[in-house]
């Protein structure tokens, strides 16, 4: 009997890269990375290999618009938490709160936003853009929450990398296995940040 050939799928040109960086991101967490190219993206949206080099001109520029769409969705993230709270400092927690939450749901996506393939930000306008967004909503909440504490404006810069190094820092270590939330009271990534940012944001703690 005469095999039938799988017919291509039909995407209109706006609807097939969405889908390319939605079969990428899918390859990216049950995967990883070493299984990611544009052939098995192809492959997995059901496209002739060539297709998404109409929109991708190699890996890693398919690798770049993932990342940018992580880090638009780790905004979203972030702002969304915030929303929860009206005082400036608790907004500016809750960013931190959002973060790791966001890390912890997304481990490989996470990894390579933060470089994990090797990824230059200045390469890649979009992925710059996307980045620079997140790390401005930290910025604006810390740069409120120091206003609320009636700090100097100058120290804004230091208060944002003291955080960011802190839940970063509980991100990567949740997703690598060091660290287990449950061993410190917390049920899970996001609510071990909180403990954390709140000893941060303390009079009693690092404090801002």
């Amino acid at each position: 009997m005469k095999r039938l050939r799988k017919k291509p799928a039909d995407y209109h040109h706006g609807d097939l890269e969405p889908a390319l960086i939605a079969a990428a991101r899918a390859i990216l967490e049950k995967e990883g990375i070493e299984a990611l190219s544009l052939r098995a993206v192809a492959r997995a949206v059901g496209v002739s290999p060539a297709a998404p080099y109409h929109h991708f001109s190699d890996k890693d520029a398919l690798l770049a618009s993932v990342a940018a769409e992580g880090f638009r969705e780790l905004t979203t993230a972030m702002e969304k938490r915030m929303t929860r709270e009206t005082e400036p400092t608790r907004r500016f927690l809750g960013t931190g709160a959002g973060y790791v939450a966001f890390a912890a749901a997304n481990p490989a996506l996470f990894r390579l936003m933060f470089g994990g393939s090797g990824l230059r930000f200045s390469t890649h306008a979009d992925l710059a853009t996307a980045g620079m967004a997140a790390y401005d909503v930290l910025s604006k909440a810390a740069a409120a929450a120091s206003a609320a504490f009636g700090r100097d404006p100058a120290t804004v810069p230091l208060t944002m990398l003291t955080a960011w190094s802190l839940v970063h820092g509980i991100a990567m270590l949740v997703l690598d296995a060091e660290v287990a939330p449950q061993a410190y009271g917390a049920r899970d990534a996001e609510a071990l940040a909180s403990l954390l940012l709140e000893r941060l944001g303390s009079k009693d703690g690092l404090a801002f």
